[in-house]
């Protein structure tokens, strides 16, 4: 089982931001800045293609739980990002999506 099966599990704790049947979100361990949360679906998928081919509706929640955090957060902006493979950045293998703001972000981002 990967670490975010078990923070969806309850087996590893998290705090959590947001809780629903289809999703969790948490803030980032390791924040990339002054707001960094992730947002998982409790389904495990390996990257967000495979997520999107089996499960688009859950993948369309990600998304608008991200936008319900960025409010409630008080981000003028923000930044959305999934990393699909180890060449592009993703380290662990279940798809999330990162929610990045509080502060200017540069472009281009890697």
């Amino acid at each position: 089982m990967c670490i975010f099966c078990k923070i969806a599990s309850g087996e590893i704790p998290a705090e959590l931001l947001h809780s629903d049947d289809q999703v969790l979100a948490f803030r980032d361990l390791a924040p990339q800045a002054p707001t960094h949360i992730l947002i998982i679906p409790r389904v495990h998928c390996e990257n967000v293609d495979e997520l999107a081919e089996q499960h688009p509706q859950t993948l369309s929640r990600i998304f608008l739980v991200a936008a319900q955090l960025a409010k409630s957060e008080g981000l003028s902006g923000h930044r959305t990002v999934f990393n699909t493979g180890e060449s592009a950045g993703q380290s662990v293998f279940h798809a999330h999506l990162h929610l990045l703001g509080g502060r200017p972000l540069a472009w281009p981002p890697g």
